[in-house]
């Protein structure tokens, strides 16, 4: 996609679930080849435990991440920007790779619901990961 270390962003409403396991995944599978962040149009106070919880079952630990807010400046300085529910929050600037991926909210599931989120999560991270490295 580009010939310079990608950064990419995962924005999602409350930057505690969806996008943090996916900055966790991109992470994990790209290591230092691809600058990763994760933000919220309007942050949780913390990341939802059966997020941890899915994550911590397939060995990616998120518990060290925070949810950060959204701020023009982090979506300026990313080569692709993931949405994942945020809508019309999410500030746009040319130039910019945009993707949205439709994703059900883990707030609130089971832990059933949101391995399925994960699964679909890490799919999409993987096809994402093979466009970065083409």
């Amino acid at each position: 996609m580009t010939s310079h270390r990608p950064s990419v962003l995962f924005v999602c409403v409350h930057n505690a679930g969806r996008s943090q396991m996916a900055q966790g995944f991109l992470a994990h599978l790209a290591g230092d080849r691809v600058e990763v962040r994760s933000a919220g149009t309007t942050p949780a106070e913390s990341i939802n435990p059966m997020a941890v919880r899915a994550m911590a079952e397939v060995g990616i630990d998120i518990t060290a991440q925070t949810p950060q807010i959204l701020t023009p400046g982090t979506v300026e300085t990313s080569t692709v920007v993931i949405t994942m529910g945020c809508g019309d929050a999410c500030p746009y600037f040319p130039g910019i790779t945009y993707r949205d991926w439709k994703l059900d909210d883990p707030a609130g599931r089971n832990i059933e619901a949101v391995r399925s989120i994960r699964d679909r999560i890490e799919a999409h991270v993987r096809d994402l990961l093979g466009e970065l490295n083409s």
